[in-house]
C-alpha cells in the first residue's frame, strides 16, 4: 500500500485509478461499504484503487473552533483503509484556499489531472467544493465531462444510517458498546503514557495514563471494561495487548479537577508503560464516575470493577 501526503506524493507515472473520497473519520461501516465498493470497481476496470481524505478537518478550517472530536488520527485512519484493501492513500493538506474551489477546480485538480480518476466512489450524502455546492449529481455531470463513472453508496448498516455524528453521539452518552456496532470494532483511544499522581499504585491497581492528541473524541465519564495495548516503541512491551479496567473522569474521590484517560491492565503490577504509545479499546460500560466516602469505600468497588472487567474480556478479548 501507497501513502502519500497531498497531491505532489503521487507519482508522475500514476495512471488510471479509482477513488474513494472522504473524512473517513472512524473508517466505520459505512466508509468500510464504500471502500469495498471502489475496490471492487478497480478490480473491475483493471485499475488501482485510491482513498482521499483530508487534515485537518475541513470544519475546522472553514469555522474555525469547530473541530468535531475526532474518532481516528490520520495515522489510525490510513491503517484501517490499507486493511481495507485500497493500494493507496491520498492524505489532502485541507486549507481555507483549497476550501474555496469550486467543484469543478476539485475534480479537475485532484481526481482528473493527478489521479486520472476511471471512477469515484463516495457515500450518498457526499459534498464538496466551496461552501459544499457539489453534490453526487453534480459529480456524475463533471464525470460525463471528464471521462469517469461516479457512484454514491449509501451509508447504512443493518438498515439503519451511520455517520461519525452517530458514533460521537454514542460515545458522549458513555455507550461504546453501540459506538463499536456502528464502527465495526471496539472504540479506540491512543495517547503516551505520562506520570499522573500516581494514585492507582498506592491502592494496588497501577493505571497507565493516556495523554491523548487533541480534539480526541473521548467516551463520557465513567468505568468500563476493555483492553490496552502497547503499540509503539520506547517499551519493551509493544504490540503486547492486556484485559483491562478503564477510567474516565476526574477522580472526584481525590478532588480532582483534570479530566483523564487510565487504564489498569488486570493483575499487572510490573508494567512500566511511561513515554509509551498505547491504545485503550473500549468493550463494554461498568459504571458511572462515583465519589466515594472513603478510600476502603473505593478500593473495594475497584476490586468489583476489576472482576466485572475480568468477565467481559476474557482471555485478551476479540481481535481489532
Amino acid at each position: 500500500m501507497q501513502g502519500w501526503h497531498g497531491l505532489d506524493d503521487v507519482p508522475e507515472d500514476w495512471g488510471r485509478s479509482v477513488v474513494t473520497i472522504g473524512v473517513f473519520d472512524g473508517v466505520h461501516h459505512g466508509h468500510q461499504q464504500m471502500v469495498a465498493r471502489a475496490v471492487e470497481l478497480a478490480r473491475e476496470l483493471g485499475v488501482p484503487s485510491v482513498a482521499v481524505t483530508f487534515d485537518p478537518h475541513p470544519d475546522e478550517v472553514v469555522r474555525p473552533g469547530s473541530h468535531p472530536p475526532q474518532l481516528t488520527s490520520p495515522r489510525r485512519r490510513t491503517e484501517l483503509l490499507s486493511a481495507l484493501g485500497v493500494d493507496a492513500v491520498c492524505v489532502l493538506p485541507f486549507t481555507l484556499e483549497f476550501s474555496r474551489m469550486s467543484p469543478d477546480e476539485f475534480v479537475q485538480t485532484a481526481l482528473v489531472d493527478r489521479l486520472h480518476a476511471a471512477g469515484v466512489v463516495v457515500g450518498e450524502n457526499f459534498r464538496f467544493g466551496h461552501k459544499a455546492s457539489g453534490d453526487l449529481e453534480t459529480l456524475r455531470e463533471l464525470g460525463e465531462k471528464y471521462d469517469f463513472v461516479a457512484v454514491g453508496v449509501p451509508l447504512v448498516s443493518n438498515g439503519e444510517a451511520i455517520s461519525s455524528t452517530l458514533i460521537r453521539e454514542r460515545l458522549a452518552a458513555g455507550d461504546v458498546a453501540g459506538a463499536a456496532e456502528a464502527l465495526g470494532r471496539p472504540y479506540r483511544v491512543e495517547g503516551v503514557v505520562v506520570r499522573g499522581h500516581q494514585r492507582g499504585r498506592a491502592l494496588g491497581f497501577p493505571t497507565a495514563n493516556v495523554e491523548s492528541p487533541q480534539h480526541t473524541a473521548i467516551p463520557a465519564d465513567g468505568v468500563y471494561a476493555g483492553w490496552l495495548q502497547c503499540t509503539q516503541a520506547p517499551s519493551p512491551y509493544e504490540g503486547q495487548r492486556w484485559p483491562a479496567a478503564i477510567s474516565i473522569g476526574t477522580n472526584p474521590t481525590f478532588e480532582g479537577v483534570e479530566r483523564t484517560v487510565e487504564a489498569y491492565a488486570l493483575d499487572r503490577d510490573d508494567l512500566d508503560l511511561y513515554g509509551a504509545h498505547v491504545a485503550v479499546d473500549f468493550s463494554e460500560r461498568l459504571r458511572d464516575t462515583l465519589k466515594f466516602d472513603s478510600i476502603d469505600a473505593l478500593i473495594e468497588q475497584m476490586h468489583t470493577d476489576v472482576a466485572e472487567a475480568r468477565r467481559l474480556t476474557g482471555e485478551g478479548g476479540p481481535a481489532v
